[in-house]
């Protein structure tokens, strides 16, 4: 399944980029998400802990960053990870790709998402919700980590993301399907003009 989305943080795209070499720091952004270890230079294991309504998975597994290309401001993270409980397993290929604007750095996400097991259960467009839901607070928790960096902080004095909460990332999902509905519902019918 391929997820594309895009956010901007209003920093210069020479401070984001260095921030996302910093694959620590930006795990520590992402909910749910928690790396335990460094295992090479490009290479990390950890886990995410994912609540979808009563469903609550915890993926453990490794990252590579496969490529990081400066003058593209290009970098691409290959992870896969299994359900802690052997219910599922999880690939993604994420390519994400900076460019300056008038207000700061766009941020170009792409994610192809390979699911099996109980998280293939959940529809297409729940899975694309959860996932735009998870990369607006992605988006949110990085810009409060550079704000600190550019005040002169340790990063680390901003608080982590928290884990994601079924919940609270359940009901973000229904409502942007409920828009989505209200939108095809209530557009009016436009004829194609050729």
């Amino acid at each position: 399944m391929l997820i594309k989305s895009d956010f901007e943080v209003n920093q210069p795209i020479d401070a984001v980029w260095k921030f996302f070499g910093d694959i620590p720091q930006v795990a520590k952004c992402l909910p749910g998400a928690e790396l335990s270890e460094q295992v090479g230079d490009d290479k990390f294991v950890g886990g995410v802990l994912v609540r979808l309504g009563p469903v609550k998975m915890q993926f453990a597994g490794s990252a590579d960053i496969t490529e990081r290309n400066e003058a593209a401001k290009r970098i691409v993270v290959n992870a896969a990870g299994a359900d802690s409980k052997g219910r599922g397993q999880a690939a993604l290929l994420l390519t994400a790709t900076l460019s300056s604007t008038p207000g700061g750095t766009k941020v170009d996400v792409t994610q192809n998402l390979q699911l099996s097991g109980a998280a293939a259960q959940y529809g297409r467009g729940m899975i694309g919700d959860v996932a735009a839901v998870l990369m607006a607070d992605f988006a949110t928790n990085m810009q409060s980590r550079l704000v600190a960096i550019q005040r002169g902080l340790s990063p680390d004095q901003v608080a982590s993301a928290k884990p994601a909460s079924g919940l609270a990332i359940g009901l973000r999902a229904v409502r942007m399907a409920l828009a989505r509905v209200f939108r095809r519902f209530f557009m009016p019918y436009q004829p194609r003009t050729s």
